[in-house]
């Protein structure tokens, strides 16, 4: 029986079942279901594109109070696949807000749930694994909700629905380096960020050539962050195979994953992933602490000797950081900040393409 004042329901592959209120799109949808730890940044957590297609829970309990700003945008256009909320605020308090979460979620045809216990869901999902779910009507039989996540496809390529369809340009000013941007679902604030730091950069396709990217004559390769398996695209750690030792190189989430795919480790799949803010992660040759945004379900495993392990998680003790500095390449598990401070990820990529323009 449906209680009284809820219309929409989560039912979860186990049979489990969430009753909630719906707010933005109305389609019913399929989607793997994690849970995010994130207490603010909502938007960017909703329109970045390493989470096209999962239905995201988030545990912080009033989400929305915000609205959304126009400047504040991971992508484009969101493809997240649903959003579970325990209390939704549709009267944000902002000055930047251009319009509400829940105009989004419609404008993109993005299902939202409230009124759900989404402490108690982030416990099940941590405890039993990250699982498939539907987000469906509440008069909906559950046999029949069972139904629709068992013959819903199970695998598809998530980078190729986020990445650009062809080669655009980020410039600045009185530039210092030229970066070439593999885009498997790239953050915005990370071309920004670029662009800050003295970067033109030109976003590419994920499927692009090493030849097309060596024909640009850039100082600098960025693979990007992006959602899924690194090896669901391996042409991403193909190009990072062809172009390592001629180009400095710097791989972010998806890209740290493709890189380390390139010098021959391997990846595993987590049992719930790493989702949310403040998950420390210690760099080794420091012994600095960061409070890390994480946003992933594979992490790098069976690392060759080759390859330097630079940051590890201290919380399962995962790989989260590489570099070979032979080959000027490295990359971080997590999301860093954008920044030259010397010795962070993004300060060694620029002292990296520094170090090859001076001995070019």
């Amino acid at each position: 029986m449906t209680p009284m004042g809820f219309d929409r329901k989560l039912v979860l592959a186990d049979g489990t079942e969430y009753y909630g209120r719906g707010f933005g799109g109305s389609e019913e949808r399929v989607f793997d279901l994690v849970f995010n730890t994130n207490m603010v940044g909502y938007q960017e957590v909703v329109s970045d594109p390493t989470y096209a297609y999962k239905g995201i829970v988030m545990t912080y309990p009033i989400i929305g109070s915000c609205g959304m700003a126009d400047d504040d945008f991971e992508a484009r256009v969101s493809k997240l696949g649903g959003l579970i909320v325990r209390q939704y605020n549709d009267s944000p308090s902002n000055f930047r807000c251009t319009k509400t979460l829940a105009d989004m979620l419609e404008e993109n045809g993005i299902p939202g749930l409230s009124g759900v216990d989404t402490r108690a869901l982030a416990r099940r999902l941590r405890e039993k694994g990250s699982m498939r779910a539907v987000l469906t009507p509440a008069e909906t039989e559950k046999e029949e909700a069972l139904l629709a996540i068992e013959s819903a496809p199970d695998t598809f390529n998530a980078v190729k629905a986020v990445s650009c369809r062809k080669r655009w340009y980020s410039r600045t000013a009185n530039h210092r380096f030229s970066v070439a941007a593999v885009d498997c679902g790239i953050r915005l604030s990370f071309i920004k960020g670029l662009s800050a730091l003295g970067c033109n950069v030109t976003v590419l396709p994920y499927d692009v050539t090493a030849e097309e990217v060596v024909s640009l004559a850039p100082d600098g390769v960025f693979l990007s962050n992006g959602p899924g398996s690194p090896e669901e695209v391996a042409c991403v750690a193909e190009l990072a195979r062809k172009l390592r030792g001629s180009l400095p190189l710097f791989g972010v989430g998806l890209g740290h994953q493709a890189l380390a795919l390139a010098y021959g480790a391997k990846v595993k799949k987590l049992p719930c992933g790493h989702h949310g803010g403040s998950v420390p992660v210690r760099a080794l040759k420091t012994g600095r602490i960061y409070m890390t945004d994480q946003r992933h379900d594979y992490a790098v495993d069976a690392v060759p000797p080759a390859l330097e392990i630079t940051h590890k998680n201290l919380m399962d003790g995962t790989v989260e950081g590489l570099e070979y500095r032979k080959d000027r390449a490295l990359s971080v598990q997590f999301h860093p900040e954008v920044t030259d401070e010397p010795g962070t990820p993004f300060g060694r990529f620029i002292e990296y393409m520094k170090e090859a323009k001076e001995n070019a």
